[in-house]
C-alpha cells in the first residue's frame, strides 16, 4: 500500500499510518489519540488471536514515540524478547496482516529481520538487545559514513536482570558508542520480578528539574568547548558523584559511565517524545527509563498481568476469558511435574525447586505456594539457576530445575562446568521440548537431546505420558548423578494420572509392540513413542507389522533392546520431537554403525532447519514425523526394499 500524503485528521488515524513516514506527519498532540487507536485495534485482534497481550499493551506510548523521533528503518531500534512489540509490527506496515500473527504462514509473534526491515534483530529470549545494539553502533561509527544513523536498544520484561544485559553495559561504557538504551520498567517480567535489582528499580528517582538543567548546561558547555568527548568521562564522572551526595542516592548506570534520564511516566507519549528528541543526539551511551504499567489501558489485564501475559480467546467487552478446558481432560505435562514435585518434596526435605522466572509457566509454583522456603525463583538467569542448583547439590540438597528447553540452552556450560563434570544430583525438568507451536522459531525445543548426548555423566529420559514422568522423577531424585527430564508443552495422554510412582531401571526401553516376524522396527522417545503405536496400528490394517519400541533413555541407551531389533534384520525408524541430528536417531545409528553394521536406519525428528511457528500437529506434519509420516516412511521404506528384491531376482 503506498505510503498517503498528508493525513486526514476527521477519520481515525491508524487506518491512514501505514509506515513510520505518516506517523510522523501528524502533529505531537494527535500522538495520544494514536495510541488509543492502537490499544483498541489490539484488544479486538487479540481476543480471537490471542497472542502476548499484557507486554505490547503496557509500550504502546513508547513505541509510538520511538518511530516518531526516529527516523526508521535508518535508525535502528532492537527490541529485547519481542513480547512487548506488537504496536511496532501494527505501524510498520502489517496492520493488515496483524489477525494472522502466531499461525502457520502468518507473521511472527516477535520480530523477525526476515519478515521486515523495521525488525532489526531476532527477538525471543531475553536480555540481547544491548549486546545486539551496541554491535550495530559500533558497526555504524566504523562504516565512515557522514550521517550517524541513531541506534536503540528496548529492554524490558525484566530483561535488564540477565547476565547477558549487564555484560552489554558494561562494554557499552567503555568503548566509543552512541547507544540509546531505553528501560521499559514494568515492574514485571511474566511472573513478578524478583532480586534486588527490581527492588532498586522500583525505588529509583531522578529530578526533572535536574535532568532539565543537566541536559541544557550541557549544551551550552558543548557550544563553548569546555566540553569534549576526551573530558567527557572524568566530568560524568565528576557530576554523578556530585549529584549521589547531594540526592543520598547512587545510580547503578551512572555508576558506570551511563548518562541516565528518568525515570519518566511511560505512557506520556507527548513527554516521551519532547525527551527523546532532547537526548537524541547526545553523544555517548546513555539509559532512558521509563515506568510503564503491564495491560495498560484493559482493566483486567492491568490487575492481574501474569494471566494477561498470554491469556488466551477473551471477550474484549467483559475480559471474560474463554478457557477451553474440558472435562475429564488430561492434564498438561508441566501441572504433572507441579503436584509430583510437591508431592515429593513433602515426604524428602532436601528436595529444592529452582526456576528461572517461570514458576507459573513451568508449575513449579505448586510447590512454591506450600514450601515457598524450598522453592528459588532467580530470575532471567538460567546459567545461575544451574551453578546454583550444583552448589545446592555439592551440600547434599536434592535441586529439581524447571526450565523450558530453548531457555536451557544458555546455560550449557554451566551443565557441564557446575554439574556434570562434578557428577552432581541436579535433576533438570525440561518442559517445553519439542515443538512449542505458535511462539515459533526462538522457543521450539530442538535441541536438548542432542547437546545433552554430548556430555558425560548425564542421564536423558523422556516419558510418553505422566505415569511415565512421575516414575522417571521418582526415579531422578536419588539417582546420585545428573538426570535431565525432557517432556512437552501441553496435555498428556491419561486422566488417571496419579499412579504410585516406582523406581525404573536406568538405560532399560519399554516394547509397547512386538511380534516374531515383523517387517519394519520402530523405535521412539518421548510422546513420539505414542505416535509410533497409531502407526503401528495404521499400517497393521495394511498388512504391515511394525515392532513398536519406546527407549525411555537417550542415555544410556538400551543395548539390549537394540541388540534384540539388530537380530530382527529389519529395517528401523528412529522417531522424535526433536532435532534429528544427535538426537535418538544420531545415538541409534552410531550403535548400528558399531554394533550391527548394514542395518538400515531412517530418521525422523525436526530437520536440519529452523522451524516456523504454527499449531504443534502442523509443525509435526511439515517437519515429517507425525502418525502419517510415519505410516508413509514406513511404506515406502518396505516398498523400495521390495523392489530391490524384484529387480535382484531379476
Amino acid at each position: 500500500m503506498p505510503a498517503i500524503s498528508a493525513l486526514d485528521n476527521t477519520q481515525p488515524l491508524l487506518p491512514q499510518i501505514n509506515t513510520p513516514a505518516d506517523l510522523r506527519k501528524l502533529s505531537v498532540d494527535q500522538l495520544p489519540q494514536v495510541c488509543n487507536e492502537l490499544r483498541a485495534f489490539m484488544i479486538e485482534r487479540l481476543s480471537e488471536n490471542p497472542g502476548h497481550f499484557a507486554s505490547s499493551m503496557g509500550s504502546v506510548e513508547l513505541t509510538v514515540a520511538l518511530h516518531y523521533v526516529f527516523d526508521t528503518p535508518e535508525d535502528r531500534i532492537v527490541w529485547d524478547v519481542g513480547h512487548q512489540a506488537y504496536s511496532h509490527k501494527i505501524l510498520t506496515g502489517r496492520r493488515d496482516r496483524f489477525h494472522t500473527q502466531r499461525t502457520y504462514g502468518g507473521l511472527s509473534g516477535f520480530p523477525t529481520p526476515s519478515e521486515s526491515e523495521y525488525d532489526t534483530f531476532t527477538a525471543g529470549h531475553a536480555s540481547n538487545s544491548i549486546s545486539a545494539a551496541l554491535g550495530m553502533a559500533v558497526a555504524d561509527s566504523l562504516s565512515g559514513s557522514e550521517k550517524c544513523r541513531n541506534v536503540v536498544a528496548v529492554i524490558g520484561d525484566a530483561s535488564i536482570s540477565g547476565g547477558l544485559a549487564f555484560e552489554g553495559i558494561n562494554n557499552a561504557a567503555n568503548i566509543p558508542n552512541n547507544l540509546l538504551i531505553v528501560l521499559n520498567d514494568n515492574d514485571m517480567s511474566i511472573d513478578k520480578n524478583v532480586g534486588s535489582l527490581n527492588s532498586y528499580l522500583a525505588h529509583l528517582t531522578t529530578s526533572k528539574a535536574y535532568n532539565n538543567l543537566r541536559m541544557k548546561a550541557y549544551g551550552i558547555m558543548k557550544k563553548m568547548h569546555l566540553v569534549t568527548e576526551r573530558r567527557r568521562g572524568s566530568i560524568l564522572r565528576f557530576n554523578n558523584s556530585l549529584k549521589s551526595l547531594l540526592t543520598r542516592q547512587q545510580n547503578i548506570f551512572e555508576g558506570l559511565n551511563l548518562r541516565y534520564f528518568g525515570p519518566f511516566d511511560g505512557h506520556d507519549v507527548k513527554r516521551i517524545v519532547r525527551v527523546l528528541q532532547d537526548i537524541r543526539d547526545m553523544k555517548g551511551p546513555r539509559i532512558l527509563h521509563l515506568r510503564t504499567i503491564k495491560g495498560k489501558g484493559f482493566s483486567p489485564a492491568e490487575n492481574d498481568p501474569c494471566v494477561w501475559h498470554a491469556p488466551g480467546k477473551f471477550d474484549p467487552a467483559t475480559g471474560e476469558r474463554k478457557e477451553s478446558v474440558k472435562k475429564d481432560e488430561p492434564p498438561k505435562f508441566q501441572d504433572v511435574f507441579g503436584q509430583t514435585l510437591l508431592e515429593f518434596a513433602r515426604e524428602d526435605k532436601k528436595i529444592v525447586g529452582i526456576t528461572a522466572a517461570m514458576p507459573s509457566g513451568t508449575s513449579i509454583s505448586v510447590m512454591q505456594k506450600e514450601i515457598p522456603e524450598r522453592v528459588f525463583d532467580v530470575g532471567i538467569s538460567e546459567g545461575h539457576a544451574v551453578t546454583f542448583a550444583g552448589g545446592l547439590a555439592k551440600e547434599g540438597m536434592k535441586p529439581f530445575v524447571a526450565i523450558y528447553s530453548s531457555f536451557l540452552q544458555r546455560a550449557y556450560d554451566h551443565i557441564i562446568h557446575d554439574v556434570a563434570i562434578q557428577k552432581l544430583p541436579v535433576v533438570f525438568c525440561i518442559d517445553r521440548a519439542g515443538v512449542v507451536g505458535e511462539d515459533g522459531v526462538t522457543h521450539h525445543g530442538a535441541f536438548d537431546l542432542a547437546y545433552l548426548r554430548a556430555v558425560p555423566n548425564i542421564i536423558i529420559a523422556a516419558p510418553r505420558d505422566e505415569h511415565l514422568l512421575r516414575n522417571l522423577m521418582f526415579t531422578a531424585k536419588d539417582a546420585g548423578m545428573p538426570f535431565a527430564i525432557r517432556y512437552p508443552r501441553g496435555k498428556g495422554s491419561n486422566t488417571d494420572w496419579h499412579n504410585t510412582p516406582r523406581k525404573l531401571e536406568i538405560g532399560k526401553g519399554d516394547k509397547l509392540l512386538e511380534s516374531s516376524s515383523p517387517d519394519i522396527a520402530i523405535l521412539a522417545v518421548g510422546t513420539s513413542a505414542i505416535d509410533a503405536y497409531k502407526a503401528s496400528l495404521e499400517l497393521a490394517n495394511e498388512g504391515i507389522k511394525a515392532n513398536v519400541y519406546d527407549m525411555v533413555f537417550v542415555k544410556p541407551l538400551d543395548e539390549g533392546l537394540l541388540r534384540e531389533v539388530a537380530d530382527l534384520k529389519v529395517p528401523v525408524i528412529t522417531v522424535e520431537d526433536g532435532c534429528a541430528t544427535g538426537g535418538l536417531g544420531g545415538a541409534v545409528t552410531e550403535w548400528f554403525a558399531k554394533e550391527s553394521p548394514g542395518v538400515g536406519i531412517t530418521r525422523l525428528g525436526i530437520p536440519d532447519n529452523f522451524v516456523t511457528h504454527g499449531s504443534v500437529p502442523k509443525l509435526k506434519e511439515i517437519s515429517g514425523y507425525d502418525t502419517p509420516a510415519i505410516v508413509r516412511t514406513a511404506k515406502d521404506i518396505l516398498s523400495r526394499s521390495q523392489g530391490s528384491t524384484t529387480s535382484k531376482k531379476q
